[in-house]
């Protein structure tokens, strides 16, 4: 029986797709689950696996064409799974004689072999948590190598100075030195992202207006409690991305035309909190939303951060999970950025940047003090948002960081 392989269905935010790669090729006997091909739209790398076992018999869409919601990408000829049991295996075992190039590894799912890749991982080093001991995704996600044990070099190797070399990207390395330039195209997310942010520079009337906030309190409070909270909460990590989180959703509440968006000539007001949160991966600059955070305690939005983290790192986001949102937070400041604007978010209407932490002198009761302070940045849509009102919610971010007792309050 033949079965239709189908692109998933994207939802109204995403008009099209493209075949990023196909892990199976015609003839190729395959498992339920198994990881087929890869669909990259401008939000996320979506995974697609086989319904049910059998033999890929067709494929319609190339790596590189472009996908429409619905549409067929391949074949798939479930009657052939039985017949073809030998063939299975005999595809099986070239499997596990592709990681036993290198040693000898236990059979992998194609979706472990990926990451391996992906990460250069030895799969021969990784121990499979599967059925006869087979190696899953999740055996490589949590597989931490074990570094060598040094050894001596021979004197006369040591002498010898290696030639340096510069990695100018994965697949290309060079002699230090060398003029090589590589023409690679831009991946289809990477595009949408730079026409997003050309489109919010050309049809906003984006400003930006600074503060500062001083630290130390909040930075007391998590050097107090960060490891009874991490006790309590199970693991989780006290950061203090959830602090300015239940500051914003605070503000927010005062000031909701910060929380709006504007719809043609409507302003659409929302009478909730959803929160984006700026997530840096290998594809690109990804916002997972936070939904309902006035319903959140600081441990779960710190928990689901970090789950949002794990998966923007493995690709494995999913659409819904990077939809929509009222309000935005990035924070430039793991990376050293001391002070810059960021970008609106479209259609929400502002932005919070958050930046490095750095000891400054600071005047406090008439004396000069060495405080840890933070620049805080809030871009705005002039168009519906006020240069009072953005200050001033700015100004309660502010507030509430720097008296941490006024976000449980709720002053």
């Amino acid at each position: 029986m033949l079965i239709d392989i189908k692109v998933p269905t994207f939802p109204e935010s995403v008009q099209e797709g493209e075949v990023a790669t196909w892990h199976k090729q015609v003839g190729d006997s395959v498992s339920r689950d198994d990881l087929l091909v890869d669909v990259e739209t401008d939000k996320v790398v979506l995974e697609v696996v086989a319904a049910q076992s059998g033999v890929l018999v067709e494929i319609l869409k190339e790596e590189g064409a472009i996908l429409l919601s619905g549409e067929i990408m391949a074949r798939l000829d479930s009657s052939a799974s039985a017949s073809t049991e030998t063939a299975s295996a005999v595809s099986g075992a070239d499997a596990v004689s592709e990681p036993n190039a290198g040693g000898d590894a236990a059979p992998a799912s194609p979706a472990a072999r990926k990451l391996a890749d992906e990460r250069g991982i030895d799969l021969s080093a990784v121990a499979g948590s599967g059925r006869d001991g087979r190696i899953t995704k999740e055996d490589v996600v949590n597989f931490v190598a074990v570094p060598p044990t040094p050894t001596a070099a021979p004197e006369a190797v040591s002498a010898a100075p290696a030639a340096p070399v510069a990695a100018v990207d994965s697949g290309l390395t060079l002699n230090a030195g060398e003029r090589v330039e590589k023409r690679v195209p831009m991946t289809r997310m990477r595009a949408r992202i730079a026409e997003r942010l050309l489109d919010v520079t050309q049809t906003t009337a984006m400003l930006t207006t600074f503060n500062e906030v001083d630290m130390h309190r909040i930075m007391d409070l998590r050097s107090q409690f960060k490891d009874q909270f991490s006790s309590v909460h199970n693991g989780t990590r006290l950061g203090f991305m959830g602090f300015f989180v239940r500051s914003a959703v605070e503000a927010l509440k005062r000031f909701p035309l910060v929380n709006a968006s504007l719809d043609g000539s409507d302003v659409v007001y929302h009478g909730y909190q959803d929160i984006g949160v700026a997530v840096s991966s290998d594809r690109g600059l990804v916002v997972p939303v936070l939904r309902d955070v006035d319903q959140m305690s600081i441990a779960e939005i710190e928990n689901k951060i970090a789950e949002y983290g794990g998966k923007a790192r493995d690709g494995k986001l999913s659409i819904d999970e990077i939809t929509g949102g009222t309000f935005t937070i990035t924070n430039g400041g793991v990376f050293g950025s001391l002070v810059s604007t960021p970008i609106l978010n479209p259609p929400q209407a502002a932005i919070l940047g958050m930046h490095a932490i750095k000891e400054r002198p600071i005047a406090e009761d008439g004396k000069v003090v060495i405080r840890p302070m933070m620049n805080l940045a809030l871009s705005y849509d002039h168009r519906i948002i006020d240069g009072r009102d953005a200050v001033l919610f700015l100004v309660a971010i502010k507030d509430m960081i720097e008296n941490p007792a006024k976000i449980l309050l709720e002053i």
